[in-house]
C-alpha cells in the first residue's frame, strides 16, 4: 500500500512539475515572443511532420514484428495483430503512467493469446535491456560527434584545477562504488546483484536466439526511426532546418531522456529541446515550438493507435 501511494505521488509530482514548466515558460514570454511562438506553430510545414508519423508507425510495426523472435525463443507464438495492438497499448499507458505500459503489454498478449504473463514480461524486459544498450550507444555517438565542441566548452568554462579535481573525484567514486558492489555483503547489495544478474541473463539470451540477426536488425531499425523522427522534423521550421546531424542527435538524446524519466515528457520535453537548440543559436521561441510540434505529433499518434488497439481487441478478439 505504501509503495502504491509513493508511486501515485511521484506521478502527480512529475505532472505538477511539467505543468509548472509550461506555465513558467509562457509567463516568461513577452507579447512579441508569444506571437513568434504562435506564428511558428501556424507557419510550420506539417508535411514533414506527417512524414515523421509514418516513420513512427513503421517503428511500432517493427517492434511488434521483432517481438515474434523473443516469443518463439520461449516456445510461444501470437498473431501479429495482437502483438501490434499490445505494443500500441504500451505507448498509450506509458503516456499517462510511467513504466505501466510494459505490464499492460504483457497482460494484453496473455489475455488474447496463449502466452503466460510471466513469460511475456520476460521477453519485454529483454527487449528493454537491448533498447537501453542502444540508447547508451546513441549517447556515445552523440558525444563522439560533438567531442570538439564539448572539449572547447570545458576548456573555456571549467578551470584546469577544477577539471582535475572533478576527474579524480569521478574516478575515485566509480572505483569505490565498483569495489563495494563486488565485495559488499549487505542485503540490498545482494538484491541488486540478483536483479543485475537476471537482466544480464535476459539481455545475453537475445544473442543465443536462432533468429538473433533479424532481431538485432529490427532493433537498429526501431532506433533509426526514432532518430529520423527528429531529423525529418527539423525541416518543418526555417529556424531549425539548417541544424547539423550532430545537433539533432544532441536534441534526440536529451529528448529521449526527458521522455524516459518523466510522464512521457509532458512539459519537460519542449523545455529541454528549446534549451538545447538555444545553445545552437535557434531562437528560444522557435525551439519551444519545435519541441511542442514533435511532442504533440507523437502524443496524438499514440492516443489514436492506443484507442484503436483497445477497441479492435474488444471487438474482434476473444480473451483466451
Amino acid at each position: 500500500m505504501k509503495q502504491k501511494i509513493i508511486k501515485i505521488l511521484s506521478i502527480i509530482l512529475l505532472l505538477a512539475v511539467g505543468v509548472f514548466l509550461i506555465i513558467r515558460t509562457f509567463n516568461k514570454f513577452t507579447n512579441k515572443e508569444y506571437a513568434d511562438f504562435i506564428n511558428s506553430l501556424k507557419t510550420a510545414n506539417y508535411w514533414w511532420i506527417y512524414a515523421t508519423l509514418f516513420a513512427m508507425f513503421t517503428g511500432f510495426w517493427a517492434r511488434a514484428f521483432r517481438w515474434k523472435y523473443t516469443l518463439q525463443h520461449m516456445g510461444y507464438t501470437a498473431p501479429f495483430y495482437v502483438r501490434f495492438t499490445a505494443v500500441c497499448v504500451t505507448y498509450f499507458m506509458n503516456m499517462f503512467i510511467p513504466r505501466s505500459g510494459e505490464v499492460s503489454r504483457g497482460l494484453v498478449i496473455s489475455r488474447y493469446s496463449d502466452v503466460p504473463f510471466d513469460k511475456a514480461l520476460g521477453t519485454i524486459i529483454s527487449e528493454r535491456v537491448v533498447d537501453l544498450i542502444l540508447l547508451i550507444v546513441c549517447l556515445g555517438a552523440t558525444i563522439g560527434l560533438k567531442l570538439d565542441e564539448l572539449k572547447d566548452y570545458i576548456v573555456q568554462n571549467v578551470p584546469y584545477q577544477k577539471l582535475m579535481v572533478y576527474s579524480v573525484a569521478a574516478v575515485v567514486l566509480f572505483a569505490s562504488t565498483l569495489l563495494y558492489y563486488i565485495y559488499g555483503k549487505a542485503t540490498w547489495i545482494a538484491k541488486i546483484k540478483l536483479k543485475v544478474s537476471g537482466i544480464t541473463e535476459g539481455a545475453l539470451s537475445v544473442f543465443k536466439m536462432p533468429n538473433k540477426w533479424p532481431f538485432l536488425l529490427l532493433s537498429l531499425y526501431i532506433w533509426f526511426t526514432y532518430v529520423m523522427v527528429f531529423y525529418i522534423s527539423i525541416f518543418a521550421l526555417p529556424e531549425t532546418s539548417g541544424l547539423s546531424f550532430g545537433t539533432v542527435m544532441v536534441a534526440f538524446v536529451v529528448g529521449s531522456l526527458a521522455i524516459t524519466f518523466t510522464n512521457s515528457g509532458v512539459g519537460f520535453f519542449p523545455a529541454a529541446i528549446a534549451n538545447v537548440l538555444a545553445a545552437y543559436n535557434v531562437p528560444f521561441t522557435a525551439g519551444n515550438a519545435f519541441g511542442w510540434i514533435v511532442w504533440a505529433a507523437q502524443f496524438f499518434l499514440v492516443i489514436f493507435l492506443g484507442t484503436f488497439s483497445f477497441l479492435g481487441l474488444s471487438l474482434f478478439y476473444k480473451r483466451k
